[in-house]
């Protein structure tokens, strides 16, 4: 009877835990990066593969209401992390469902890092990164067979430089169509 109590403490104390974990970590619900730690990073023009506010018609980024590709084909992650952020479920729930809809389109997950780190955790980094987005894309009923992944590590930057705002927008899966 006691190890009832104590699974059930631990079962609750892992609960809590996991939603604690899963808290939105800043930006804003339109998927910019403005108001986080890295000092407003990420935000864009459209059609740029950075994010940004409304597309078409005044649909949110990276959800468009007509089958076409989602506008938004870069989301952003956190330092050393390779977790989706709240912010950009909605850029992924977006791709998911055009790809559904497209059973013959093909994507590959490209993911980067940036400088900091070696050559080979990096590799790795952007590799974990792209695959958390093929598991969100799937467990959204994305075929696997319409997804690759690729890793650039630091590589390819998007953007130059040694300070926050560069490796803000360094560290990010593109959504290659």
């Amino acid at each position: 009877m006691q190890f009832k109590s104590h699974a059930r403490s631990l079962a609750l104390a892992l609960s809590l835990a996991l939603v604690a974990g899963c808290s939105s970590t800043g930006g804003t619900q339109d998927g910019s990066m403005e108001g986080t730690r890295n000092g407003g990073a990420g935000t864009g023009v459209a059609g740029s593969g950075q994010v940004s506010g409304t597309g078409v018609d005044g649909v949110r980024a990276g959800q468009q209401a007509d089958g076409r590709i989602p506008e938004v084909r870069t989301i952003y992650f956190d330092f050393d992390r390779d977790n989706i952020r709240t912010e950009f479920e909605s850029v992924l729930v977006a791709h998911a469902r055009y790809l559904r809809s497209n059973g013959s389109a093909r994507v590959v997950l490209q993911g980067h890092t940036d400088e900091r780190g070696t050559r080979e955790y990096n590799m790795a980094l952007g590799e974990r990164r792209a695959n958390s987005v093929k598991r969100f894309l799937e467990v959204q009923g994305v075929s696997p067979s319409q997804l690759e992944i690729v890793s650039y590590g630091e590589e390819r930057p998007a953007v130059r430089g040694s300070n926050d705002e560069a490796h803000a927008q360094n560290r990010r899966v593109v959504f290659a169509y």
